[in-house]
Order: structure tokens, then sequence, then C-alpha cells
């Protein structure tokens, strides 16, 4: 379970830039499952920056919701940078939002492959304005962990953003 108060501090200048500059944020997640928009939405008058949250666990959801094609899902993988990318562009498209941040990666305790270790995260954005990108975790600890310090760094790229 997240930490919402531990989350807020992070939260509160992000509403704040925001507001400020009159821009809102949607979230696409994958192994946060949500928590990222519990986080902004935990906040009183978030409906003010926050536009809304994908959730799109399975890939059908990356692909029906996001628009994330089915032959990049097979080419590289749910959890990589290019489908990562395509989330976050996905929820641009499919939102009134300035600012997209999108994560897809492994929590574990299962699911490792290969190359694809578990803590594994890909955490991208995508803006209004053409500014894109995608950074790469390699998070230690237990499923809860890595997924609140997911939370912890899409909200952190989000301010960098607004």
């Amino acid at each position: 379970m997240l930490d919402l108060a531990a989350i807020e501090p992070l939260v509160q200048p992000l509403a704040a830039a925001l507001t400020a500059r009159g821009r809102r944020l949607a979230t696409a997640e994958s192994c946060t499952g949500g928590l990222i928009a519990a986080a902004c939405t935990a906040l009183a008058g978030s409906s003010l920056w926050f536009e809304r949250g994908f959730v799109t666990y399975s890939n059908e959801a990356k692909t029906e919701l996001l628009g994330v094609p089915a032959a990049l899902i097979a080419a590289h993988g749910a959890v990589s940078e290019e489908v990562a990318r395509a989330m976050a562009a996905g929820a641009l498209a499919h939102s009134h939002a300035d600012i997209a941040v999108a994560v897809t990666g492994i929590a574990g305790p299962g699911g490792a492959t290969p190359g694809k270790p578990v803590g594994l995260v890909w955490l991208a954005w995508a803006t209004r304005d053409g500014t894109a990108g995608a950074r790469r975790l390699q998070l230690p600890g237990d499923r809860a962990a890595v997924r609140a310090t997911t939370v912890a760094e899409a909200l952190r790229q989000a301010l960098a953003l607004a």
C-alpha cells in the first residue's frame, strides 16, 4: 500500500506548478496500477490540474485505451522504452492534458525475464509542446517498494515538466 501522506510533499509542488501555469496532467500506468493518479487525487483541488489517469495493466488495455500498437509490444515487450514512450504519447492523444507521464515495469516478485529483472521500470513523458523522453529505472526492494518509488519518480518527472 502506498503511503499517500509520505507522497504529499511531492504532489503539493506539482499541483502548485501546474495550477500556476494552467496546465493539466494525465497518467498512463501499468505496474503502479493507478497509484500515481491516486497520489494526485488525494490532494484536495486536484481537479484543477489532474485531467485523467489510464490504468493499462494488460497489453490489450495499452492498445485499446492508449493506442500502443500491438506490434510494438510484440517486438519490444510491454516493459520497454518504446512502449513507455508510446504510452505517454497515447495518454496525451487520448486526453486534454498538457503533460503525460507513463510507467511500465516489473514490480515482482515474479515476472522477470532474461534482460528484464524485477525492479525494472521504464518512466516516459510527453508534453503538448513536443518534449518527450524516457528513463530506465532499476529499483531495489519488494513489490511495494518498487511501486512506491515509481510513483515518487513519476511525480518528480511531472514536476520537472510542469
